[in-house]
Parts: C-alpha cells; sequence; structure tokens
C-alpha cells in the first residue's frame, strides 16, 4: 500500500502489548468497557483492566485450547468454550465458573444476548453454546432453558438483536428458533453447500453466512430473497457489520471486502475494497462502533485503520508477528485490543490527546 511507505505505527506511540507464548484465538471487551480479555490456544485468558493496562493477569480455564471467546450476558465477563468440553464463565477479576460440561466433545461455537441498559422490552441476558449438532440455550444465570437439534454440526451461532431468536448455521443453511417458545418449530434458511460461520444484520432482517467456497450467502428474512457475495481468492473467516449496518467488511481477499447493505444492495452492487494492493491475504476486520472506520489484519501481522468516506490509510501495527488472528474495539471505541498467530497481544489507545 503506497499510503503507508515508511510509516509511523500507532502500536509504538500508544499500545501496550505483551508477547503472550501461544495462539491468541479471540479477544473481547465486556460489555461494561472496562476489561479486555485475550483467549489463548493453551487453554489461558489474559485478563486487562483497563484502569491499568500494565499488568495483564493470567487464569486458567480450559485443559486444552480455548476455542471460542465472547462477552458475557452481564456487564462483567466473559464466555468461552473449550476442545475439553466445557463451557466457563469468567468475571472480569477472572473467577472461573464452569456454565456446562459435555465430556470429551468439543464446545466449538458460543454466543450471548445483553439487553441494553434501560432498554424495556428486550428480554434478559442470554448464553448459548454448541456440541456437535446440539445448541444448548442458558439464561443469564447459566440455567439450561432447552436443547436444539441440527441436521449437522453447527458453526456458527448467534442471537438476534433483541434476543427472540437463536440462530445456528450448519450444512446446508440456517436454522432459527423461537428462545420463548413452548413448543419449537424452527424457520429454516437453505442453500445447499457448507455454511462455515454466520452474522446477523443489526435491523435483524438479514443473515449472512461464510461458505466454504470462497463466497458468501445471505437471506432476507422480510421477503426470503437470497443474497450472493462471491469472488474471494480464499475463505472469509471474519465479518463485521459498520454501525447500523450500512457496510459489511469482510475478510478473505488481499483488501478488506465492503458490502453495501444500503440502495438495494449488495446484490447488484460491486463491494469496496480498502487496503489492499500487497497481495497479503486480509485475515481479520473489526467494524469501529461510532465512526465509519474498519481495522484490518493481515497474513503478515499488519494491521491498519481505514476510513470507509475517504479510503485513507493509519498503520496501527507493522508486520513480522504472524498473521492476525484477533481484533476487536472497546464498546466506546477509544481502544483496539488484537492478537496474532504467533502470541503478539497488544491494546491501542486511540482517544484524543
Amino acid at each position: 500500500m503506497s499510503q503507508t511507505a515508511a510509516p509511523d505505527f500507532l502500536m509504538e506511540s500508544r499500545g501496550v502489548q505483551r508477547e503472550l507464548g501461544a495462539f491468541v484465538v479471540g479477544t473481547a471487551f465486556n460489555h461494561a468497557g472496562t476489561t479486555v480479555a485475550y483467549a489463548l490456544g493453551d487453554g489461558s485468558l489474559r485478563l486487562v483492566t483497563l484502569a491499568d493496562s500494565t499488568e495483564w493477569r493470567e487464569v486458567a480455564v480450559h485443559d486444552g485450547a480455548i476455542l471460542k471467546l465472547d462477552q458475557d450476558a452481564g456487564p462483567d465477563g466473559f464466555i468461552t468454550g473449550g476442545d475439553d468440553g466445557k463451557f466457563c464463565r469468567i468475571s472480569g477479576n477472572g473467577e472461573v465458573t464452569e456454565i456446562a460440561s459435555f465430556g470429551m466433545k468439543w464446545v466449538e461455537q458460543i454466543a450471548s444476548y445483553a439487553p441494553e441498559k434501560g432498554d424495556k422490552g428486550k428480554g434478559t441476558g442470554l448464553l448459548a453454546c454448541s456440541v456437535g449438532k446440539f445448541v444448548h440455550v442458558f439464561d443469564a444465570d447459566g440455567k439450561k432453558l432447552k436443547t436444539l437439534e441440527h441436521p449437522s454440526t453447527v458453526t456458527g451461532l448467534s442471537f438476534d438483536t433483541k434476543g427472540k431468536r437463536v440462530i445456528a448455521s450448519h450444512y446446508n443453511g440456517v436454522t432459527l428458533w423461537f428462545v420463548a417458545a413452548k413448543t419449537d418449530s424452527p424457520r429454516r434458511l437453505e442453500w445447499k453447500g457448507s455454511h462455515t460461520g454466520l452474522i446477523v444484520h443489526p435491523d435483524g432482517d438479514a443473515i449472512v453466512t461464510a461458505m466454504q467456497e470462497n463466497a458468501l450467502h445471505g437471506w432476507r428474512l422480510s421477503d426470503n430473497q437470497h443474497m450472493r457475495m462471491s469472488g474471494y481468492p480464499s475463505k472469509s473467516e471474519s465479518l463485521s457489520w459498520t454501525r447500523a449496518g450500512k457496510w459489511l467488511a469482510t475478510s478473505g481477499s488481499d483488501a478488506m471486502v465492503l458490502w453495501p447493505f444500503f440502495g438495494g444492495g449488495p446484490m447488484g452492487k460491486a463491494p469496496m475494497e480498502l487496503a489492499g494492493g500487497d497481495g497479503v491475504n486480509c485475515t481479520a476486520v473489526a467494524a469501529h462502533p461510532k465512526e465509519d472506520h474498519i481495522a484490518g489484519g493481515f497474513a503478515d501481522g499488519l494491521i491498519v485503520l481505514a476510513d470507509i468516506g475517504s479510503s485513507r490509510i493509519l498503520p496501527i501495527c507493522p508486520p513480522g508477528k504472524g498473521p492476525v488472528s484477533a481484533l476487536a474495539w472497546s464498546p466506546d471505541g477509544r481502544l483496539l485490543a488484537l492478537g496474532t498467530e504467533q502470541g503478539l497481544a497488544a491494546i491501542v489507545d486511540f482517544a484524543k490527546r
């Protein structure tokens, strides 16, 4: 990228970084924005209280690799799924609680729903995890509400934006379930092939899945319209909506690929490409929660911030520390957490000085 020739990388002046010695599987801020967690392939978490980002606490969680990390349904902590068959909750101070254990079966997908503060009518907090083709749904306290069976192994899991439905991707499509239904009669969205992950539009009317064959597939729930987004040289493993869902940012190419979900798009509309041109695959994307910016990480370790309106690029992290495997913004958009396959983890502060 010509814009980043001989750059000053923001991480060097505004970052706190650590070498954690294990693959960074994921990173997330708690809902309160007070703590950031890094999930590692060795089964441990690193917790950083943002009031003192110099202290990184190690917390042993799983006997094996952590497979997924997410925010808890409450304001304070996190949830994890591991290849030891456990679904766990970790508080901001590092206390580990086992929500459920499934023996030798992997907990591969997890999801949470947290109603917004003061938002009446949006229900209570919810948790879910998948084990093989089964999705287990829990209330915010960890009490199991129901178990839902799918045609094949669940590959993606999410609640809708109101916490009314839990949605799972699997081979040949997606299944939607009403959490509070007394009799479960799911809605199935079908499309042949292997769906490897999913994301739900902020307005709840569209669901998009990543496909094994280097493409995305979507459904608009209001009229059952299919949406096909193709042309990727590799699989899209990272998907992120910009604020209000105007754009869907994706990995899987040598640029951040953004599909327009406005003006009748994405069908019949060409995607926007940002921060490309070097032939290095984009491996992670994270849309800023407040502004029209996208953070993108690449297979050589480079991380940049792109402005959608102007296409300007701000270099954040230099290449050399392994493929970028994790990116997450704090709820206020002030901090970016990042991690790589080689174990680099950092927090970068974008606040004005």
